[in-house]
This record gives structure tokens, C-alpha cells and sequence, in this order.
């Protein structure tokens, strides 16, 4: 191979993993990964790695204290207990999903500064009803 191909191929393979690390880089904080609370409990990194977390919103397990809102998150048949600073969205309801980031404490209560709230990809208006002839 001549001196001016291998240059152009180490420029290449430069430039290359230049851009793939500025294109990691930049996904990195805009994808939305959780674990799920069996997950979280099992691993002793969870204890020390900020971490997402998701589940479904247990009814009848919110309730504000202060300046924190406590609730706990359920998935697969596993629940957690988690300790949200703030105040969550508005959109924030028992039964539905919600992911949190934050850290897992000692005591197994998932400290939150984060309330993220999944949803269905159909919006229905506040107290409308489905349209004639619409499943739901």
C-alpha cells in the first residue's frame, strides 16, 4: 500500500470515529432507558449509578409530605417505594406509567428529582367521551 492511501485511510478512520463518538455524545441524554423495580433492588450498583426508573403508578399509594411526594412504582409484579422532590406533572396519575431518575437509598427508597409520565399515544380531551362507534 502506497504512503498516500494509508494516510487517507488513517484521515478516514479519524473522521470517523470523531463523528460516531459526537453522535454518541449527543443520543447519550436524549434516550429514555429504565430499569424496572426488580432490576434496581437486585443490582448494588443501582445504589451508587443515577438511574432511570419505570413502572405504573400503584392507586392509592400517593400522598404529598412537605415539599416531597412518596408513591411507589410497580412492574412485573414488583414494587418500589419512591421519594419524589418536588412536585411531579400535572399529568401525573395513579395507575398510569411514570419514570424517575434518581438514586436508590440504603433503606431501598428510590430518591427522585426527576418524574417523567408515559402515556398512550391517544389524547381524549378532560371528561369527553370516545366518538360513536370508537373501541375504548
Amino acid at each position: 500500500m502506497t504512503r498516500p492511501i494509508r494516510g487517507r485511510l488513517a484521515l478516514t478512520a479519524v473522521v470517523l470515529t470523531g463523528a460516531g463518538l459526537l453522535v454518541y455524545g449527543g443520543l447519550r441524554d436524549t434516550l429514555t432507558y429504565y430499569r424496572t423495580p426488580a432490576e434496581i433492588t437486585t443490582d448494588q450498583e443501582a445504589r451508587h449509578t443515577r438511574t432511570r426508573l419505570g413502572g405504573e403508578v400503584v392507586p392509592g399509594s400517593v400522598r404529598r409530605d412537605g415539599g416531597q411526594t412518596l408513591f411507589r412504582l410497580a412492574a412485573d409484579g414488583h414494587e418500589i417505594t419512591v421519594r419524589q422532590r418536588g412536585v411531579p406533572p400535572e399529568t401525573f396519575r395513579e395507575g398510569q406509567g411514570a419514570v424517575v431518575e434518581g438514586l436508590l437509598g440504603p433503606d431501598g427508597v428510590f430518591r427522585s428529582d426527576q418524574v417523567v409520565v408515559r402515556h398512550g399515544n391517544e389524547y381524549r380531551p378532560a371528561g369527553r367521551e370516545s366518538p360513536p362507534g370508537a373501541a375504548g
